[in-house]
């Protein structure tokens, strides 16, 4: 079975409260990646830069991501966000050592929880990054349970 992790919330805490985060209200669809799911019109988020957790490899890296600006609970499941099926991701495969292992690739977001097990399936991976392919993103982490 495949577990979906959002970012931690004591990641998200702390970057509520740093100065260099940036404030903004909601366009709406915006990927908030502290309860995996889109934002809604009006509410506050907080814009920061993560680093999902790897061992030490030339692979890791650090990008943008969006939050709620308050605590919101997380997410619902450890499932694939209902919200993001159907969108295009770059499925992103790591080994034991944190770099990327060759069973990267794309899904067309049709049937994104059986392209993940896929991908996980591969010997050697221990976890996915799911990223957004347009811009890079951070979407989330899936680990074998």
């Amino acid at each position: 079975m495949t577990v979906i992790h959002a970012v931690p919330q004591d990641v998200v805490s702390a970057a509520r409260i740093d100065p260099s985060a940036v404030r903004s209200v909601a366009g709406g669809g915006e990927a908030v990646r502290c309860c995996l799911r889109d934002a809604v019109a009006g509410e506050e988020l907080v814009l920061f830069n993560y680093e999902p957790p790897l061992p030490d490899s030339p692979y890791r890296e650090k990008g943008a991501i969006f939050a709620h600006a308050v605590a919101c609970g997380g997410p619902d499941s450890t499932e694939y966000p209902t919200e993001w099926v159907g969108r295009p991701q770059a499925l992103r495969a790591y080994d034991a050592r944190g770099w990327i292992h060759p069973a990267t690739r794309t899904h067309d977001g049709a049937d994104p929880a059986t392209a993940l097990a896929d991908v996980l399936a591969q010997d050697g991976v221990v976890e996915v990054h799911s990223r957004n392919i347009a811009y890079g993103c951070f979407m989330f982490t899936a680990t074998k349970d």
